[in-house]
């Protein structure tokens, strides 16, 4: 099976921490050069120089706020005038939890912005370097919720879902081309943005963080939650070659938690 990445450039979104740091020294292992964004520059040298460098790759970030799609824009019109990338990673991290009823329209705006609006950008700008270079993967990190909508997460349900199918047109389209895109949609996994729901549904319901944590794994038939490198390596498969004919899917990497096909 043909894993290697050497001679490929990956860009991952939200990657100081959780999936996207864990997905980026994935792919750093199976030797491609790394473009790490976020937001915290500080973080971002950190968690560059914590990546696996193999032939030399030169790995590297941007900075840039997903509220503020503007800013990222103006760090691709850097990147892109000089180099290309072969590997698109869209990950950013989901909006607040509540009811969809309940949700102001600007929590609507923000979460658009910072889903689609710029991961749209991302694609704009990088898949000509994909078509130009013979490889393009496209893959965004999206959530089970696109399959089976989830309580208490109206506004993330509501904009995962547009991602969802921005994808599969995306893929329908860019399939000509030898670029794939698909969507991993993970379940309960052990990262910041878990925790901080566990913490409110603790304060919401009076439990504990470890009944409520535990509450959440006996949901799932095996019986925990996943760990960021566990996700991360289904994302790694499908941006290697061996993924070459696997287009326009929604992934569930949740333990088997979500209810329908």
């Amino acid at each position: 099976m043909n894993l290697d990445l050497k001679n490929k450039t990956a860009v991952v979104c939200g990657s100081t921490q959780g999936i996207g740091f864990a997905t980026a020294k994935e792919l750093a292992h199976m030797g491609a050069r790394l473009v790490l964004v976020a937001r915290n520059e500080d973080k971002l040298k950190e968690a560059v120089a914590e990546l696996t460098t193999i032939n030399n790759a030169s790995h590297t970030y941007l900075v840039a706020d997903f509220q503020h799609p503007e800013t990222l824009d103006q760090a691709l019109n850097g990147f892109t005038k000089d180099d290309s990338a072969h590997i698109l990673v869209n990950n950013t991290g989901g909006p607040p939890g509540g009811q969809a009823i309940d949700a102001e329209l600007e929590e609507f705006r923000i979460a658009f912005n910072q889903h689609l609006i710029c991961n749209h950008l991302l694609a704009k700008h990088l898949v000509p370097g994909m078509k130009n270079g013979g490889y393009g993967r496209i893959i965004n990190v999206i959530s089970t919720s696109v399959k089976q909508p989830l309580n208490n997460l109206g506004v993330s349900n509501t904009i995962r879902g547009a991602v969802a199918n921005w994808s599969k047109t995306l893929a329908n389209e860019l399939g000509q081309f030898g670029i794939t895109v698909n969507n991993v949609l993970p379940g309960a996994t052990d990262t910041a943005r878990l925790s901080g729901i566990i913490a409110k549904k603790a304060e919401r319901t009076g439990n504990s963080l470890e009944d409520v944590k535990q509450g959440m794994a006996n949901q799932v038939p095996l019986k925990r939650v996943a760990q960021p490198e566990e996700v991360a390596n289904a994302i790694a498969f499908l941006a290697s070659p061996a993924g070459a004919y696997i287009s326009g899917v929604n992934l569930p990497v949740d333990g088997g938690r979500t209810g329908c096909l």
